[in-house]
């Protein structure tokens, strides 16, 4: 897992993109103790699960959080916060920008594009859950890519393997969306950024593909 100053998460509903943006948050925290760490929560799709739910453990993490005024209410508008531009023009500081989850979501990002694409410093990440209904084969994902790359005006450069069914999963659910997730690759030319596992799966575990173990890239 290579780590770059801007990280932005795409996904479509259910993929989990929203957490994932949160931990690696957190995660760059750890490894980055004394470095400005900005979340931009660009998502005006999804009003049910957002970073601003997360509010108050980035606070106390020292991670400042962008969002629009009207996340956690009951409006669903495109008003997309003018405090993102930092994120591009303070290069001082690691930042994570959380993307909504289809073509419409992906708009609300391609106001950045001229900004993502002169960022040579960047990765565009995919998060895929193939046990959510509309991400089930490697040609489902495929076409979110493209979708989202369209509406968005960027192109992802990796994948993040971020299936699960809840408590029910297993290393062998994880192996099998690891298969599919490998002829996405295959397919696209994406790499694996990172395979995410459930906290209550041992640190120490691995998944099987192509019979070779593999190590959980982010915890």
């Amino acid at each position: 897992m290579i780590d770059k100053r801007i990280t932005i998460f795409a996904g479509h509903y259910g993929s989990g993109k929203t957490s994932v943006a949160v931990n690696y948050a957190l995660y760059l925290r750890r490894k980055f103790p004394d470095k400005k760490i900005t979340l931009a929560d660009l998502d005006i799709v999804n009003p049910y699960y957002r970073t601003k739910d997360s509010a108050d453990v980035l606070e106390k993490n020292g991670i400042s959080l962008i969002s629009s005024k009207y996340a956690n209410s009951n409006l669903d508008v495109p008003s997309m916060p003018s405090a993102a531009m930092s994120l591009f023009d303070d290069k001082s500081l690691l930042g994570i920008i959380d993307v909504g989850g289809d073509d419409r979501g992906a708009l609300a990002i391609g106001k950045y594009a001229e900004h993502i694409k002169e960022e040579e410093d960047k990765n565009v990440l995919l998060v895929v859950n193939v046990y959510r209904p509309l991400s089930r084969t490697a040609a489902d994902i495929i076409s979110i890519k493209e979708e989202v790359e369209y509406a968005g005006k960027f192109a992802f450069n990796g994948i993040v393997n971020n299936s699960n069914v809840g408590n029910e999963t297993t290393l062998s659910y994880i192996e099998n969306s690891a298969k599919i997730i490998d002829e996405v690759c295959q397919k696209t030319g994406l790499q694996v950024f990172m395979t995410c596992k459930p906290m209550f799966i041992s640190d120490g575990d691995y998944f099987t593909l192509n019979g070779l173990r593999h190590p959980f890239t982010f915890l």
